[in-house]
């Protein structure tokens, strides 16, 4: 291999015939997409859709503006690594040892560092040019109270926002930009969350309009009448990746890139056609507009998302760290199909003509693949806020339905015993949950046995509530305790 480039705008001539670089003129873009968030799954996902439309004549006005809004170091050195590289980074496709495709993306023509420019980033929401701004903030990000279903005003950030600062939140953003447009005679820009939520675009509808009731309730009543919300599916599996998983990309490619991203090579989004200021053509990247999202969106959260939260707690506690180690524990898969054939797979109602069987064979092999190194500790992270959204109707229907609780009781049990952050071998790890709170930790610190029943988080589930889950519970915990997870698990396989 060559010795390596750096990536940037001077130097995109030079990569070799195995990188595939922007084939359009990238100084006659301009933004017309603001994304809050750019993390890893908009990078490899929305951004690589609309690299694909920046190839077709008239979308020169639909480039991406990136904002970050938190702050700290590794955000500081995300925004210079930007500023460094142009805002160009690549994407990998991983489907062996090997990278097989990398393309550099040049959709995102600026990037924006809210805490050190506030702003500009007003600035840029308020922009005539700017009619979307898109969302990957995480299932937790939206400050909806989980026993009300509402918008949490209480919420120090948001308290923070309303009482006048300059604000920090996405909701509190969006909603300075929005009435900065109503002032200038603008329309409001679409709001389009991608994140994981059953009802994305209504979730962001509602975080939009109760900040802004509380805000103004005029400017909440004109975006009300003016805006648009559209719910969507987004489904790809993005790994983090380290600095070794870094170096070896960038040798095999000869760009080195800072913000190296990888990805499956499976990609899938469906939305609304709902845009209150037009949108790119992006159904010729592939995209599927549909009346049908909510159904996609169950398929996807309550067969795959639900899978993934079900194998990673007793994977982590059996020792594995990464996804497709896991799976290689045989009783893993089997958990899987016993978790779709008796418990969610009867439950969802897919879309019309929609195979859900075949949808689950293809992602047992997605979770297999060796090639992604997907971390269980990043899917694993925040299960507070994901459990209730990709197992929480399916378990508030079992118990209805006075269905079996195995399954359902044997991931809130082996949840639990990861907050403890070490595994049944005695190796520790780093957990990362945001949404338990000091209370919440007082209570699981007790040793009350049924402590993790009734975190806040978990409230609109009714598990405590449940007698029939409660005793599921303690059975699988007591096993769990005094037999660890490989045993327990094998036994519920019986």
């Amino acid at each position: 291999m060559s010795r390596m480039l750096p990536l940037n705008t001077t130097t995109l001539a030079s990569f070799g015939p195995t990188v595939t670089r922007p084939r359009y003129d990238r100084s006659r873009l301009r933004p017309g997409i603001v994304h809050i968030g750019v993390g890893n799954f908009h990078r490899v996902h929305q951004a690589v859709a609309v690299e694909a439309c920046l190839h077709l004549p008239g979308h020169e006005a639909w480039a991406i503006c990136g904002i970050g809004l938190t702050d700290g170091p590794a955000a500081l050195a995300k925004a210079q690594a930007y500023r460094r590289q142009d805002n160009l980074y690549t994407v990998t496709e991983l489907t062996g040892p090997t990278p097989e495709k990398t393309q550099v993306v040049g959709a995102m023509v600026e990037y924006l560092h809210a805490p050190a420019e506030p702003e500009a980033v007003l600035a840029r929401l308020a922009d005539p040019a700017t009619r979307i701004v898109s969302l990957t903030i995480t299932e937790g990000g939206y400050f909806i109270d989980e026993a009300s279903g509402a918008f949490s005003l209480a919420a120090a950030d948001v308290a923070g926002d309303l009482a006048g600062r300059t604000p920090k939140t996405a909701f509190g953003t969006i909603v300075a930009g929005l009435a900065r447009r109503r002032q200038a005679g603008l329309p409001p820009f679409t709001v389009m969350s991608c994140d994981n939520l059953p009802r994305n675009g209504d979730t962001a509808r509602l975080a939009v309009l109760g900040f802004a009731r509380a805000k103004d309730p005029a400017l909440a009543d004109w975006i009300e009448a003016n805006g648009a919300f559209p719910n969507s599916m987004v489904d790809r599996i993005a790994p983090q990746v380290p600095e070794a998983e870094r170096r070896r990309i960038t040798a095999a490619t000869g760009v080195d890139d800072l913000l190296a991203a990888t990805c499956e090579t499976y990609t899938s989004w469906v939305v609304e056609d709902r845009f209150s200021a037009g949108r790119p053509s992006l159904e010729r990247a592939g995209v599927v507009f549909s009346d049908e999202v909510a159904a996609y969106v169950a398929v996807k959260g309550r067969l795959s998302n639900a899978a993934h939260m079900l194998m990673c707690y007793p994977a982590l506690l059996m020792g594995s760290r990464l996804v497709d180690e896991g799976m290689r524990h045989p009783d893993i898969p089997r958990l899987l199909g016993r978790f779709w054939e008796l418990d969610a797979r009867r439950l969802v109602v897919p879309p019309s003509g929609y195979s859900t069987r075949a949808f689950t064979d293809t992602v047992v092999e997605r979770f297999a693949n060796p090639a992604i190194k997907d971390q269980l500790l990043r899917v694993a992270g925040d299960g507070a806020s994901k459990i209730p959204v990709f197992h929480g109707r399916t378990i508030t229907q079992l118990i209805a339905g006075g269905g079996d609780l195995a399954r359902e009781a044997f991931l809130i049990a082996c949840f639990g015993r990861y907050l403890g952050g070490v595994d049944d071998r005695g190796v520790g790890f780093e957990i990362f949950e945001p949404r338990i709170g000091p209370q919440d930790w007082r209570g699981l610190r007790t040793g009350d046995p049924l402590a993790v029943l009734g975190i806040e988080a978990f409230g609109g589930l009714g598990l405590r509530q449940s007698p029939a889950f409660v005793a599921a519970y303690q059975r699988i915990s007591r096993q769990l305790a005094a037999q660890g997870t490989a045993a327990t698990l094998a036994q519920l396989l019986v």
